[in-house]
């Protein structure tokens, strides 16, 4: 059977009606909302055509029906047109804060999709890449003891405590800080080499053993960020959609976004490259969100910074405005980077 303009005017109309209301669509209203120039009975013989076809269902004998999965999945692959998020909300509203560790810019990040979307939210935090070294600092702490702050790629920082066993002078720690500064700035793990280790510890002198403590410490930050931290926001959000706040549905989708590992099979990369991506329900690989969509984005900033964000929401969502919040969220993203990196 065809899918012509007309059915797929009415499939549109149906899916727009219930992502306002959340109430099955009867004829009579799609002969108001659609602009076609048919009557409520030719209305009805096409939506008995969608229902064959698996497009949409009708959950109760009298009642109007509802879109499909397989009926979502056509209309976001090709129905589906982006908007322009309005100029008060795109840059004002969704204005990312700047700050200067990307983990309280993620969750920053979360928290203003959810309240924009009125949807959960998930965000990965980065991976890296090519992870570099962007600064290192060595300050006193207490007595034989000092505070290593390793900055990398992306302004992601890590403090580290070194036991040295004795105090280091002003003059000592100024150059242990130009050495391991001027030697190793700007470089991945991979291009510390043997060679170049055994030249700042020979001159370091007496401090080889602190070189080799940061080394071991800068290794560390960067294996640490193999398994990114996902963050999480907007889960009351969830009893805002009948169809997903009635029996154990919500409290399901809620301890599942509490446990955030459970969520890492949504993130995981399903071949061909896409920025966008929507899953619907059974297409999503948690048991718990099966009556949901849920829409991810990759990003990708400078300096090998990547990773994901996602909107759980019901299959209704408005996906249009979600898929629209999701480029501008990441444009704004990489705005924020790119003047943290200047």
């Amino acid at each position: 059977m065809e899918l012509d303009s007309r059915k797929k005017a009415i499939l549109n109309a149906i899916i727009r009606n219930y992502q306002e209301t959340g109430e099955p669509v009867g004829s009579r209203t799609i002969s108001k909302l659609s602009g076609l120039q048919v009557s409520p009975a030719t209305i009805r013989n096409e939506m008995s055509d969608l229902r064959e076809m698996g497009l949409i269902a009708q959950p109760h004998t009298s009642a109007g029906c509802i879109p499909t999965d397989r009926g979502y999945r056509l209309y976001v692959d090709e129905m589906m047109e982006e908007r322009q998020l309005p100029a008060d909300t795109s840059r004002d509203d969704m204005l990312i804060k700047r700050v200067d560790r990307v983990e309280e810019l993620l969750m920053h990040m979360a928290k203003l999709l959810a309240c924009n979307t009125k949807y959960a939210t998930m965000v990965t935090g980065p991976t890296y890449s090519a992870n570099k070294l962007k600064f290192i600092q060595l300050s006193r702490m207490d007595e034989g003891k000092l505070l290593g702050v390793i900055v990398l790629s992306g302004n992601v920082v890590r403090n580290n405590i070194f036991d040295v066993g004795k105090d280091l002078s002003d003059e000592e720690l100024l150059r242990l800080n130009l050495l391991l500064n001027n030697n190793l700035n700007g470089l991945s793990m991979d291009e510390i080499t043997l060679a170049l280790i055994t030249r700042i510890k020979d001159e370091a002198g007496e401090f080889g053993d602190i070189v080799s403590s940061v080394l071991d410490a800068i290794a560390a930050s960067i294996e640490a960020d193999s398994s990114p931290k996902v963050y999480t926001s907007g889960a009351p959000n969830i009893f805002m959609y009948p169809e997903l706040a009635g029996g154990d549905t919500a409290s399901e989708i809620i301890s599942t976004l509490e446990e955030k590992d459970s969520l890492r099979p949504v993130f995981a990369d399903r071949g061909e490259h896409h920025d966008i991506q929507i899953l619907i329900g059974d297409e999503i690989p948690v048991e718990s969100m099966k009556d949901c969509s849920v829409v991810t984005a990759s990003y990708e900033l400078e300096g090998g910074v990547h990773g994901k964000i996602g909107i759980i929401g019901p299959k209704r969502m408005n996906y249009e405005k979600v898929v629209t919040t999701l480029k501008d969220t990441m444009f704004q993203l990489n705005e924020a980077f790119k003047k943290d990196e200047e």
